[in-house]
């Protein structure tokens, strides 16, 4: 049976294009801009299609077209002018909405084809930045929210674990020619959130340095072993939701008795958890960082 998304209520709409629920009831009232269906109790339903050009609505709207002016145009012209628009910005909200949509329905051919698009003129690494990192934050908010299932999120999620891993897998080809620093990229015990934690695994290997990728939920003491191989490593852990707020601290105190009773290995910390703590005063070689930029630029 086909479970992909195809009906929408106002609210997944708010979500997903940015404009507030109030904007868009105007919108249809005064320029017939949508056509929502209606259920028996008269709640608003809407399909794909709405979804879509509401989108491509919001790109015009956000580049200066004024929304009298879009509402004369034909649907034929609103995804003329869509996809015409060619400036940084516009590019970056057509490609965010072009992954939310390709999110919606499971399809892995439009990820595909916009990813391929934005090569043409950016980076991987622009990529991440400009756009995945901006696209993830919305999904978090989108997921809290019920406009999105767990299945929508891993499968986008996935899709860009993907991208990392071939970037990452093509610099590795190389052997590491930077000796300066040994880092250990690891999750902490029931944390599975790993894009954050493998980007910063390209971002090390890119500049040469030689990185051990451990993954998700390890143990302090099973990091014992690494010890015994390096005088002197850089564990690099991100805490998205483990451990909890009120722990981060035993979490260090842990590591410091477990691994680094000679203070001769430093911990960098990232993550939600660790931006919860930030005013607190860690232990020399204990760094935290507030974002990716923050830590990339510590490499």
């Amino acid at each position: 049976m086909n479970k992909i998304k195809r009906v929408f209520s106002i609210k997944d709409l708010e979500n997903l294009s940015g404009i507030k629920a109030h904007t868009i009831r105007i919108w249809e009232k005064r320029y017939n801009l949508l056509s929502p269906m209606r259920t028996d109790t008269n709640i608003r339903n809407y399909s794909i299609k709405s979804l879509q050009k509401l989108l491509n609505v919001t790109l015009l709207y956000e580049n200066g077209y004024k929304i009298s002016k879009i509402a004369s145009f034909s649907e034929d012209k609103i995804i003329q002018l869509a996809k015409g628009i060619i400036n940084e910005t516009s590019v970056k909200s057509q490609a965010i909405n072009a992954f939310k949509l390709a999110m919606i329905n499971f399809d892995q051919t439009m990820f595909y084809s916009t990813y391929a698009a934005l090569l043409e003129h950016k980076s991987f690494r622009e990529i991440f930045y400009d756009i995945f990192i901006p696209l993830l934050n919305e999904l978090g908010l989108l997921w809290q929210t019920d406009t999105i299932t767990p299945a929508h999120e891993h499968f986008v999620s996935n899709l860009i674990k993907q991208k990392i891993l071939i970037n990452t897998e093509k610099l590795q080809r190389s052997a590491p020619n930077n000796n300066a620093k040994t880092f250990v990229l690891y999750l902490p015990e029931n944390e599975i959130h790993e894009i954050g934690l493998l980007f910063l695994n390209y971002e090390i290997v890119l500049r040469g340095y030689h990185s051990i990728y451990l993954g998700p939920s390890m143990p302090i003491e099973n990091l014992q072993e690494l010890t015994t191989y390096y005088d002197q490593l850089v564990f690099l852990t991100y805490f998205t939701v483990q451990p909890a707020t009120d722990k981060v601290e035993d979490y260090v105190s842990l590591f410091q008795q477990t691994l680094n009773k000679q203070e001769n290995h430093q911990l960098w910390l990232i993550g939600k958890k660790i931006n919860d703590v930030l005013e607190k005063e860690f232990p020399k070689g204990v760094n935290s960082y507030s974002s990716i930029i923050d830590l990339v630029k510590d490499l």
